[in-house]
């Protein structure tokens, strides 16, 4: 056996992908410097012949992951839902605009959001992760690059509804301002709201607020029930304002070294000395699971049956709280991203820090159960990003290129097993973002698992055009585009492409290729409207002409009729972004880019109270009332 044989072999064994396609189809072998990287990260010896062949004979028992559902789990679907399917809008909930807010969307804008779509006629509401980040940096604001997905981000409290809140605690002309703007300000918000927050703390100690779930005893419930986990974060938060203070980074790696270790001694003497405030941090995750609470109860009283869908980002920043407070956890030296494809033609590379699959099957799965029942816990349906990561992730290497990176693959059926379990016990319906790569067969778990697809309208196409609404799977949530996409409008005028080539994410011949294909789209787009007869007569011709031109205007009855397409589909949920209903343009993500583009930072041009009165708001509501009735 030769030395690459060997090596192949192991890397075989302990889940990795030894090929992958590239954009053109050619399958590319992955190189042995890949190979080893992720071994290492693993745990196993593999830097010669001789440690190759000794972590080969270890692993010899070992049976590499087989993708496959479990015999008898399946997530849960209620049967009013598989009677008659529904509908729901979507949003990112930094993006709501109210007169109330501090500058950036809140639990209670969430709240009323809710409200207002339960009597269009939605049954749940949809929000972008709303896992912890970086207080002490606020400018890391990606929801899909979190520092904690099992805790929350305190930025959503409305901290003018919480117990205690007076009118001193806030600069009103400051408030005014961060609504001002287009885009939200996260370091005027943090400071904001950290300010008024610290206040009303400081208030409490002296006396202590009884009402509803808001006494002491509530509170002390909730940290003894966080434990070690919730105080690690709560260290985590406290520890990194002092060491931002300091002049290092709000991540962990910036740090002194023995405040890197989170057993060390120097660790336990801050947190001995701080201690309230580590409390202050518990304190701020109680409020905000709390209000994130009433929010679905809101919704849930409005008559949602859904209610808030929530979302689990793929990954974990590999500086943040839950790498710093539970190593072990991921895999180091390695972060996620994806190969080569038609969008970016060197690969991504997310900055995301992997799970390490040893660790996950020692602890019993401990932190991944804890993370889905935190989530499932008020919500009504949840997103899982990347769906795949079930099944596989793709590893780049720490300084490597996305392009050097290979699949690992999970133990998919433990991490199904607690999938379903909690699924069921919470009664959360369970939609997995299987967009990209998708290996052969996973759907199929998928689908066995009872967890729905996500199938959007753009990607829906083949040789002769857009697929037909009735060859859409039933087990599947339908819409138009998520936040990594553009907006209707922007897809119509090809903003999108010309996005990519200014930052550099595609080249001119591949831009040129992007818009001749986005004009054959357009065209088939409207024919396919005309032929399901979602087009008024009068509106037919119209719509044909404005396909022809480059950068034309969207019309509005396309706007309206591409809708009633989605809704027209068996899929049991279909999604409509807050975006289209307000006629947005740009896009809330372009993926590939960081500080270039204002990711995540963008606001809906119509607050909250006036959303009933948005361009679009009306028609495509009524629309999606007529096609998927409440029953």
């Amino acid at each position: 056996m030769t030395k690459t044989t060997s090596l192949d072999e192991l890397a075989r064994l302990q889940g990795i992908g030894l090929q992958h396609n590239a954009p053109d189809g050619k399958v590319l072998d992955i190189s042995d410097d890949t190979k080893r990287a992720i071994l290492t990260a693993l745990g196993l010896a593999c830097a010669d012949e001789s440690q190759v062949e000794e972590s080969l004979a270890a692993s010899r028992s070992i049976e590499p992951p087989v993708m496959h559902a479990v015999p008898g789990r399946a997530c849960a679907l209620p049967d009013w839902l598989q009677e008659r399917p529904t509908w729901g809008i979507s949003l990112m909930l930094y993006e709501l605009r109210s007169g109330r807010n501090w500058g950036i969307g809140d639990f209670a804008d969430l709240a009323a959001v809710a409200q207002i779509a339960a009597l269009a006629g939605a049954e749940f509401v949809g929000v972008n992760p709303l896992h912890a980040q970086f207080l002490s940096d606020p400018a890391r604001c990606s929801p899909f690059s979190p520092s904690n997905r099992l805790f929350l981000n305190p930025l959503y409290i409305a901290v003018d509804r919480v117990p205690g809140f007076e009118q001193g605690d806030s600069d009103p002309a400051a408030i005014e301002q961060l609504r001002a703007t287009d885009t939200v300000d996260y370091a005027g918000v943090t400071a904001a709201k950290l300010h008024a927050l610290r206040r009303i703390w400081e208030r409490w100690q002296g006396e202590w607020p009884n009402q509803g779930g808001y006494a002491n005893e509530a509170f002390e419930a909730f940290r003894h029930e966080g434990g070690d986990a919730l105080r690690g974060h709560a260290l985590f938060e406290a520890l990194s304002a002092s060491m931002v203070a300091a002049g290092h980074g709000a991540g962990w790696k910036s740090w002194p070294g023995s405040f890197q270790d989170v057993g060390s001694q120097a660790v336990a003497a801050f947190e001995q000395e701080e201690h309230e405030r580590v409390a202050f941090h518990i304190w701020l995750q109680w409020l905000a699971d709390l209000q994130l609470a009433e929010a679905a109860k809101a919704a849930r009283d409005a008559g949602m049956r859904i209610g808030l869908y929530l979302d689990f980002a793929v990954g974990e920043s590999p500086d943040g709280s839950a790498t710093w407070s539970t190593p072990d956890l991921v895999l180091p030296g390695m972060t996620i991203g994806a190969p080569p494809d038609f969008f970016t033609a060197e690969g991504q590379e997310w900055g995301l820090a992997p799970p390490s699959p040893t660790t996950m099957r020692r602890t019993g799965f401990e932190q991944y159960r804890n993370t889905m029942q935190a989530l499932t816990r008020h919500a009504g349906a949840l997103r899982i990003d990347h769906a795949m990561a079930l099944w596989q992730l793709f590893l780049v290497p720490g300084g490597g290129k996305a392009s050097d990176g290979a699949y690992l693959h999970y133990p998919i059926e433990d991490m199904l097993r607690i999938l379903t379990d909690v699924s069921q016990k919470n009664g959360t319906v369970i939609i997995g973002e299987d967009l990209g790569y998708v290996p052969d067969g996973f759907r199929d778990v998928m689908q066995a698992s009872q967890i729905l697809s996500y199938r959007i309208l753009y990607f829906e196409q083949n040789e002769k055009g857009f697929v037909t609404p009735a060859d859409y799977p039933r087990l599947a949530l339908a819409c138009l585009s998520t936040h990594d996409l553009p907006t209707l409008r922007g897809w119509w005028d090809g903003d999108d492409v010309d996005l990519r080539l200014k930052h550099g994410l595609i080249d001119e011949t591949a831009a040129e290729q992007q818009r001749e294909e986005r004009a054959r789209s357009r065209k088939q787009l409207v024919e396919s409207l005309v032929q399901l007869d979602l087009l008024a007569a009068e509106d037919r011709e119209g719509a044909r002409q404005a396909a022809e031109i480059s950068a034309s205007q969207l019309p509005d009855a396309v706007m309206v009729a591409t809708h009633r397409m989605v809704a027209r589909t068996p899929s049991l949920l279909a999604g409509v972004r807050l975006a289209d209903l307000t006629g947005e343009e740009k896009p809330t993500n372009l993926p590939g880019t960081v500080d270039d583009y204002p990711n995540w930072r963008l606001k809906n041009s119509t607050p909250v109270d006036g959303l009933t009165e948005a361009p679009f708001f009306k028609s495509i509501c009524a629309a999606m009332r007529t096609e998927r009735p409440k029953s």
